[in-house]
């Protein structure tokens, strides 16, 4: 039965369509993830579910009494008071229930109580007592704690104000409320990007456990591949609805699209017939219909693309990576009595790509910062082999000109510079950029669209190692599997910190897991060659 019913919808944006006849629908136990490209228009779906946005055409049906929990990435509690209290203040009722059992187990205790008066203190210790059954109320303290500890905070974080926390700690502490009120629906938009593994690997399972209605927003396939059992994409305005996680929506996309290219091969073959008679009769007829020209217009831009490895094998001809690249010997960081590094070693090679992983603060983003020399060791050494040169995403990212236009900006910079434009212009294609994004200044570009230009400078820069810190946060996932075939075919190495694993998954060969101490683990393979080896052990 559903419970959330969008009819018809249709919105736009000063004048520009973002919806177009739209119909959804959430039944009580679906777990849907909604994808599409940055600016797709999901946050807006989200949005006129909320009411927050009202539609141009079409109706949106909330069933009466739903109670819906929203939560999106820049979602946080700004309380002056401890996490743990505001927790506690989800649970109000369950401890009026708590001190009403307390009054009558008291009363209950008094000698002089009457027969009638205990008859009516038994009864009402019955209600109370189902009333905590029904609530779950024995468990909320153990639920609270459950919840802080998997997402990340520690009692030190727990007895601090929130509104002295970071961004990303006032983030996590807003999903932990959102989802201890537990509410009918819950609408998620990037709920994972402050998570480190461990509490990606806790939500899932709590949504797995949850037995309302989810709408859930990610770049994340690997989580939504394991929560979801409806995937709907946000596609040239309307949505497309595939059955089950994110494999078996690339398998079924995959058929769809199949079928469409045989659909556009026959409209392709009856469209030459067309043109050849326009041609035959242009004299007469001067003046096409306009449909007819623009759908011959797309036939002539539609060229088979070139092979991505001739591309790439182009572009990397002139650069030469040595076998050994850098090493690390017996690294050790503190700060204050906080050890994060205790003799810590591994070494980078030509093809390395190596994966960077552990919990949030547990120094993934310090051992970034050390060999990308932001900070000092305190005592060990990062030795780059002779002439080897690294280059740093992240910073390319906050480096980019925003009045530059996007080939400008790229075709002037490192090994692209003495290489033919033509050449480096078929690259930045690669990376989804056409023959007019390439002439868009920066400061016009989406976050996804600035990505692909640092992505660019990056693997273009003549460096034998790219470096990169949480690429993918904020990032759709189309943006993301472009990152993802780039970076493979880099002749380098890579070294990346992320939480992504589906990321890691296609692009890993060495991960370097972080444990407790400061010690480090080199486990050879990706993710899920790791935990499949762990689940044997």
């Amino acid at each position: 039965m559903s419970v959330i019913r969008l009819q018809n919808i249709t919105k736009q944006y000063d004048q520009q369509l973002i919806l177009r006849e739209v119909f959804f629908r959430l039944d009580q136990s679906d777990r849907v993830g909604l994808i599409g490209k940055n600016g797709a228009s999901k946050t807006t779906l989200l949005k006129l579910i909320l009411k927050q946005e009202f539609p141009d055409d079409g109706t949106v049906e909330i069933d009466e009494g739903l109670r819906i929990g929203y939560f999106s990435q820049f979602t946080e509690l700004t309380d002056d008071v401890p996490i743990d209290r505001i927790l506690e203040s989800v649970f109000i009722e369950i401890q009026a229930t708590e001190r009403a059992l307390n009054e009558v187990g008291k009363q209950l205790e008094s000698p002089e109580l009457k027969p009638l008066e205990m008859e009516h203190a038994l009864t009402r210790q019955a209600a109370l007592l189902e009333n905590m059954d029904r609530k779950a109320g024995w468990t909320y303290r153990h639920r609270i704690d459950t919840a802080l500890s998997r997402l990340g905070f520690s009692d030190q974080y727990r007895s601090r104000p929130v509104g002295a926390l970071s961004g990303g700690w006032r983030n996590r502490a807003a999903l932990a409320k959102l989802l201890l009120e537990s509410p009918d629906v819950l609408l998620l938009d990037e709920p994972t990007n402050f998570l480190d593994l461990a509490g990606l690997a806790w939500l899932e399972s709590w949504l797995l456990d949850f037995s309302g209605g989810v709408i859930l927003v990610s770049h994340d396939r690997h989580f939504i591949d394991q929560v979801v059992n409806r995937v709907v994409e946000v596609e040239n305005y309307h949505l497309q609805e595939y059955k089950g996680n994110y494999s078996e929506y690339v398998r079924k996309k995959q058929i769809r699209f199949k079928n469409l290219e045989n659909q556009f091969e026959h409209e392709a073959t009856l469209l030459v017939l067309e043109s050849e008679a326009i041609e035959d009769r242009r004299a007469a007829r001067k003046n096409p219909s306009e449909h007819l020209k623009r759908k011959l217009a797309n036939i002539k831009k539609e060229k088979p693309a070139r092979p991505v490895e001739n591309i790439v094998t182009d572009i990397y001809q002139g650069l030469r990576v040595r076998d050994n690249l850098c090493l690390v010997e017996h690294l050790m960081k503190s700060y204050d009595s906080q050890v994060i590094m205790a003799d810590l070693s591994f070494s980078v090679h030509r093809g390395d790509r190596l994966a960077v992983i552990g919990p949030n603060g547990i120094g993934k983003s310090t051992l970034i910062r050390l060999l990308t020399e932001q900070e000092l060791p305190d005592s060990g050494m990062i030795k780059w082999a002779g002439g080897v040169e690294y280059i740093f995403f992240n910073q390319i990212i906050e480096e980019l000109d925003p009045n530059e236009s996007v080939t400008k900006y790229v075709n002037f910079r490192g090994m692209a510079f003495n290489t033919p434009r033509k050449q480096v212009n078929r690259f930045l294609a690669l990376l989804r950029f056409t023959d007019l994004d390439i002439y868009r200044q920066i400061k016009n570009l989406s976050g996804g669209e600035r990505a692909r230009v640092a992505l660019a400078v990056c693997l273009l820069s003549g460096a034998s190692v790219v470096i990169l810190d949480e690429p993918t946060s904020h990032l759709d996932v189309t943006t993301t599997q472009v990152m993802e075939a780039a970076l493979a075919h880099f002749p380098g190495a890579l070294i990346v910190a992320s939480h992504d694993r589906f990321f890691i998954d296609k692009l890993a060969n060495r991960l370097l897991v972080f444990e407790e101490g400061g010690r480090l683990r080199t486990v050879a393979g990706n993710w899920t060659t790791w935990q499949a080896s762990a689940d044997v052990d």
